[in-house]
Formats: C-alpha cells, structure tokens, sequence
C-alpha cells in the first residue's frame, strides 16, 4: 500500500516542480523574442537607410558620369565640325 502511495504522489509532486520552470521559461523565452523583435526592427530600418544611401550615391554617381559623356560627345563634335 505504502509502495502504490509513492506511486501516484511522485508523479504529482515531480509535475508540480517542473511544470512551473517550463512556465517561466515559456515566458523568458517571449520576452527575449519580443526584445529581439524590436532590436531586428530597429536594425531592419538601419539597413533600408543604408540601402537608399547607397542607391542615392550610385544614382548621383551614374548621373555626374552621364554629364561627363555628353559633356566630351559635345567638345568631339565641336572639334569635328571646326575640322570641316
């Protein structure tokens, strides 16, 4: 009888321990998403600013050399047509 009593209360008192860790661990665990969820937005939001300067400066770039190709297509037909 002694032996079956032990039985069924182990049970119980090993549940009753371990089920509230795994609560508190459920809940470290979103909290530490939730913090982390922010720090990934923040850093999302850093990176599509870098990404826009970056195409800001490529397109300024692309634009200053297009102005210099015309600029030297312009001085070539200039001398061209003082060649004539």
């Amino acid at each position: 009888m002694y032996i079956k009593s032990i039985k069924i209360i182990l049970p119980l008192v090993m549940s009753a321990l371990v089920f509230p860790t795994l609560t508190q661990a459920e809940t470290a665990i979103v909290l530490a998403a939730s913090e982390t969820g922010t720090i990934a937005a923040s850093q999302a939001a850093d990176q599509k600013a870098a990404l826009a300067k970056k195409a800001a400066e490529r397109q300024k770039a692309a634009e200053e050399r297009k102005a210099a190709e015309e600029k030297k297509a312009a001085e070539e037909q200039k001398e061209k047509a003082t060649e004539k």
